[in-house]
């Protein structure tokens, strides 16, 4: 975050945002884009056709040398040693008593050879964790946020708008892989990943090529109905793909088997790992509360904090993250439940705003986009 009095930093393609008349927000100390046509518009181009955002606000960091995967291992709670070369894992990094500093995505370079990506606002405290738990191992820390920025275009025409800049087969990339190769004839590692619930790419850039890159993507997606988004439709988006955000579903004091999510904590691997006791003591017995779905036929919709209440009005939950769903036509929202009231089809009520409004568990994801 800027200091007070300090200006937000702007991306390399702030320019080209004003251009395009996007509305700003100050964000993880950046002035992002928030929205240019409408947040609805945005959404449904994302899930109709595509969508081109800019995420130079995420942390890169760079794990390299010998012990670069023992390095990790130790570090997070993936078994990095098993990812291949060219491939990417979700994972988390976790503090001592298993609460969750950040969840990352990890690429696999090279053999020795490993970029770690942080949500913008935890980016500082990740890159300092890192080089903290590397420190004993033969691997080399650099935060490499400076070096990069990210441009994602989401979408089902994702790969026709992309495939006429490379000359990299996309039928090939697998999902959750990442590769050097040029786009627009500028150097990137280009990632079949994304946070929409919908087939797309990252692509990690030069700076001072990024916006040669985006003009390009956005000539190339003018005849397949591609168009800007900014970070208020990426959060809708992510809500109905179930996708967690931090600082809502995750957070220090919630470890990923609350969020359902103790796939990603590799207990089997060899060697410790920085929280491995707590986490392996938490999947032993259910927690207290899990993460659940909510749907409504009310046109009010369940916000992060609001009370989650059974059928007598006594309070059994909070809201996370809920918003209406452009997609499905109602409003959702994922909330934390007493495990007895977490099973699909339960009825319950939110407080919003004083008035008790229905709801109804449902499975997570909300939306899964068709294969």
């Amino acid at each position: 975050m800027p200091s007070p009095g300090q200006m937000p930093r702007r991306t390399p393609l702030h320019a080209v945002h004003e251009s395009l008349g996007a509305t700003f927000t100050e964000f993880a100390g950046w002035q992002m884009p928030l929205r240019y046509s409408g947040d609805t518009a945005e959404h449904n181009a994302v899930r109709s056709s595509a969508g081109l955002f800019d995420l130079t606000h995420m942390g890169e960091i760079l794990i390299s040398g010998p012990q670069a995967a023992e390095a990790l291992d130790y570090a997070l709670v993936a078994n990095a040693s098993a990812i291949t070369p060219g491939r990417a894992r979700y994972t988390m990094i976790c503090n001592e008593t298993g609460g969750v500093l950040d969840d990352l995505i990890v690429y696999r370079l090279a053999d020795q050879e490993f970029l770690v990506v942080a949500n913008a606002a935890n980016a500082a405290v990740v890159s300092a964790e890192l080089a903290e738990r590397v420190s004993g191992f033969d691997a080399k820390h650099a935060d490499v946020s400076d070096d990069y920025a990210l441009i994602a275009v989401q979408g089902p025409n994702a790969v026709a708008i992309l495939a006429p800049l490379t000359d990299t087969d996309l039928s090939t990339v697998k999902y959750y892989a990442g590769y050097r190769a040029t786009v627009a004839g500028k150097d990137v590692l280009l990632a079949r990943t994304g946070y929409t619930g919908e087939d797309g790419f990252e692509l990690f850039t030069a700076p001072g090529d990024a916006e040669t890159v985006w003009q390009a993507l956005a000539e190339s997606g003018a005849a397949h109905d591609l168009q800007p988004a900014g970070l208020s439709c990426r959060d809708t988006l992510r809500l109905e793909a179930g996708m967690p955000l931090y600082g809502n579903e995750l957070s220090a004091e919630l470890t990923p088997y609350h969020a359902n999510l103790g796939r990603v904590v590799k207990l089997d691997k060899d060697g410790d790992f920085v929280g491995r006791s707590a986490l392996a003591a938490v999947a032993e017995k259910p927690t207290e509360r899990t993460l659940v779905g909510l749907t409504t036929e009310q046109r009010r919709a369940p916000r992060h904090g609001y009370r989650v209440l059974d059928a007598d009005g006594a309070e059994v939950g909070e809201v996370t993250s809920g918003a209406p769903s452009p997609t499905l036509g109602h409003p959702i929202g994922m909330a934390y439940v007493d495990r007895e009231h977490s099973e699909p089809g339960t009825s319950l009520q939110v407080d919003i705003r004083g008035r008790n409004v229905a709801v109804q568990v449902v499975e997570l994801p909300f939306y899964r986009r068709n294969a």
